[in-house]
């Protein structure tokens, strides 16, 4: 596979690339850029970020996990190519020296990178921005402090030279509709031709297959350059998703309608991985565990499923058959996601052993309405709860048709055990899961009725 990109602000052109080489393996190993470094390999620890630009912004990516032509048309910048000149260092460099922000050093390159970004793009939330990079030897005091030093001080001129060679640069390889398609119906055509090929998205998920399982998937099918897949569309309705909006994407997009569910999205995973990970891959996963998936069911989203120009629409509830199941036919993708408005009281809570950048426990997510004080409908589900993301059934019996109080609740509690029967892994025990069901439960009566439930206060 051909293709072009910028590093550090020089073109470079690459033939018959190993479509699953990683960008981190290239750097080091063929251009010997080693300040990317090589932690966990999995896009956890944040040693191996990087910078990556487009005509729609600045992203911090784990270049462990990143294919080579995810990369085409875009700008990267390593570590080595932040400084303003050969002598005078990015600002968020020099600041990490004023405030000792480095001990060992092997975290440095991925931490200032991570910084680099939020510093192009004004943005200054960061303890999200660098919840996806560890440190284990200076602690992060001081690299907050070294951020915020920073964050005032005047972009580097290579921002704009980068966006003026990316807008003014012409693709040097010819199109390839089979391997990297640029439209949905390009999409619908090459797959239908090779539905034994893998569908790459972020390849937040399958970059672990080649990293850590050694697989070597083939033929891959790169989805990026499918902007008709990265909208999304709104109408006094309904949100109408395209499989390809990344997690970051949607988060904002959900923010005023669905507060709560964004607010789980802030806690999916990292910067890094939200940069990449899309809804579309995320559902088409089919993980008993995927934070989307409750959510989605608990609001009555449907999804739509194409095959060449045939499309069907099911509840994305139904999508889910069985563990590692789902209900999509050879050379079918999933084109977009339909969301309807109004779901005001839809809570969304997750549970993990750490707060950032984790697997979830459990993941409930309830959606009801009440009128007059009784409950006319439910929606609630789960994940980590069963083989698939799953709906409480028998809970929802017990809560419609009665007002909303400590009796209906503890009914409702008892039956969730009816529902499910979890197992027991390395994130918690079933009898753990159960009683975490049902305190969400209790929460989101709680949440309801007006008393602050945020895990993120502490009141005496």
């Amino acid at each position: 596979m051909d293709i072009t990109f910028l590093l550090n602000g020089e073109s470079v052109a690459l033939k018959d690339v190993p479509p699953t080489q990683t960008l981190l393996d290239w750097l080091r190993e063929e251009r010997g850029l080693t300040g990317t470094k090589e932690g966990c390999n999995e896009g956890d620890c944040g040693a191996c970020t990087i910078m990556v630009s487009d005509g729609s912004g600045h992203y911090a990516l784990n270049a462990c996990i990143l294919f080579l032509p995810q990369l085409q048309g875009k700008s990267i910048r390593t570590v080595e190519g932040v400084s303003t000149s050969s002598t005078d260092l990015h600002p968020v460099q020099q600041a990490m020296i004023t405030y000792h922000g480095s001990q060992c050093g092997f975290c440095t390159p991925g931490f200032v990178m991570s910084m680099t970004t939020a510093h192009a793009n004004g943005t200054q939330d960061y303890n999200d921005q660098f919840a996806g990079n560890l440190c284990r030897c200076t602690g992060y005091a001081p690299i907050l402090r070294a951020a915020k030093a920073a964050q005032y001080a005047p972009v580097p001129n290579w921002i704009a030279t980068d966006q003026a060679a990316l807008e003014q640069a012409e693709a040097v390889t010819a199109p390839q509709p089979e391997s990297r398609p640029q439209t949905a119906d390009e999409l619908a055509e090459a797959y239908a031709n090779r539905p034994e090929a893998t569908l790459v998205a972020g390849a937040t998920d399958l970059g672990l297959d080649v990293t850590k399982k050694l697989q070597t998937p083939t033929p891959l099918i790169f989805l990026q350059d499918c902007r008709d897949l990265q909208t999304i569309h709104c109408d006094p309705f309904e949100i109408r998703i395209g499989a390809m909006v990344t997690m970051n994407t949607l988060r904002t997009a959900l923010a005023k309608e669905f507060p709560d569910f964004a607010e789980m999205l802030r806690r999916f995973a990292s910067q890094q991985v939200r940069n990449a990970a899309t809804l579309g891959g995320n559902i088409a996963n089919g993980s008993p565990i995927g934070d989307c998936a409750p959510a989605l069911i608990a609001l009555d989203a449907k999804m739509t499923l194409r095959h060449r120009n045939l499309r069907r629409t099911l509840p994305v509830e139904d999508f889910f058959l069985d563990y590692g199941k789902q209900d999509r036919a050879p050379g079918e993708f999933i084109d977009s996601i339909t969301l309807p408005r109004g779901a005001h009281n839809l809570r969304v809570y997750k549970l993990s052993k750490r707060f950032d950048q984790d697997i979830s426990a459990v993941l409930a997510a309830f959606n009801i309405r009440t009128e007059q004080g009784v409950i006319t409908e439910a929606r609630l589900a789960f994940g980590g709860m069963a083989g698939i993301p799953k709906r409480a059934r028998s809970t929802e019996d017990a809560l419609i048709g009665h007002p909303m109080t400590s009796d209906t609740l503890k009914k409702a509690q008892i039956a969730l055990s009816h529902d499910f029967t979890p197992l027991s892994d390395m994130r918690a025990s079933a009898q753990y899961r159960i009683g975490c069901a049902e305190a969400l439960l209790a929460r989101y009566f709680a949440d309801l009725s007006g008393t602050a439930t945020s895990v993120l206060e502490v009141t005496l």
